[in-house]
């Protein structure tokens, strides 16, 4: 089977390499299924409130939960490698192939968010554990988390994970060497472990924020969208760091700074107490 040959593209637009209709047809239909998985989150979201921790939820709820959460959020700022790909599947396949060989594409990304819901979930239950033996510490783990997150901003891994992320023309031009076999289940995966290398730190943000918490996911999503495809986005990266910085700062003084780290534990008034134990015995 012949390799895919991709030309150069500019840096940061891959997708100006499709022909204007391919490439309002992919923008169009990439935003539609991100304002889906956004519907869906904000009606989970009044059903369930900004919640804590895991929220009372088991494994597999929450990581269909967490699914759609990711497509809303990351769907947006991934369309320029998709709607590359796209270009380079359009070259061998057409029709409904072409819409498989797309979906597996985005299967393939969205499992990469997959695995790290699984280590989102386990931090969760982790933190519920931990509020529910010391109520207290709700604060210093804030602190923690925000503080790691600041660190990732400015870490090595990030800034790979970015350019990346940015710039993916020579990483597309490798998987055109992958062999057929899921070939695009693949090299959503690839590249989708790329995006949680870089922004597993501003996920774990919803930590302390809520994981439902909506007007937080939009503000990440729109940091997420401008570092991915804004000329500035390494500097603003950096600025977010700084912000994170702040955050670590204020969050053992500020409650009010971490509603996703509230507790349900509420401690029994004595007299309520003593009437469910009844008198005490003489």
């Amino acid at each position: 089977m012949p390799h895919i040959r991709l030309a150069p593209p500019a840096p940061t637009g891959p997708g100006v390499l499709l022909p204007r209709r391919e490439l309002a047809f992919a923008w169009i239909l990439l935003t539609l299924l991100a304002a889906l998985a956004w519907a869906l989150t904000v009606a989970q979201y009044r059903e369930m409130g900004t919640g804590s921790g895991t929220m009372g939820m088991a494994l597999s709820p929450f990581l269909l939960l967490w699914v759609v959460m990711m497509a809303a959020m990351m769907l947006p700022s991934v369309a320029p490698v998709a709607v590359t790909w796209v270009r380079a599947i359009g070259r061998t396949s057409a029709g409904p192939v072409r819409v498989v060989r797309t979906g597996e594409f985005l299967l393939g990304y969205l499992l990469a968010w997959t695995a790290f819901g699984l280590v989102a979930y386990g931090l969760l239950a982790a933190t519920d554990r931990l509020l529910d033996a010391y109520p207290a510490a709700g604060r210093w783990i804030g602190a923690g988390v925000f503080l790691l997150a600041a660190v990732q901003q400015f870490g090595p891994l990030k800034s790979v994970c970015l350019r990346h992320c940015r710039s993916p023309m020579f990483q597309l031009l490798r998987y055109s060497r992958f062999r057929p076999r899921a070939r695009d289940l693949r090299v959503g995966a690839h590249h989708g472990t790329y995006c949680v290398g870089c922004c597993w730190g501003l996920m774990i943000i919803l930590i302390p924020l809520g994981v439902m918490n909506v007007a937080a996911m939009a503000g990440l999503s729109a940091v997420i969208f401008l570092e991915k495809l804004w000329r500035q986005g390494p500097w603003l990266a950096w600025a977010v760091g700084a912000a994170f910085l702040a955050l670590a700062l204020l969050a053992p003084f500020h409650d009010w700074l971490l509603p996703g780290l509230e507790t349900s534990y509420v401690p029994m008034d004595p007299d309520h107490m003593d009437q469910m134990l009844g008198p005490t015995p003489s």
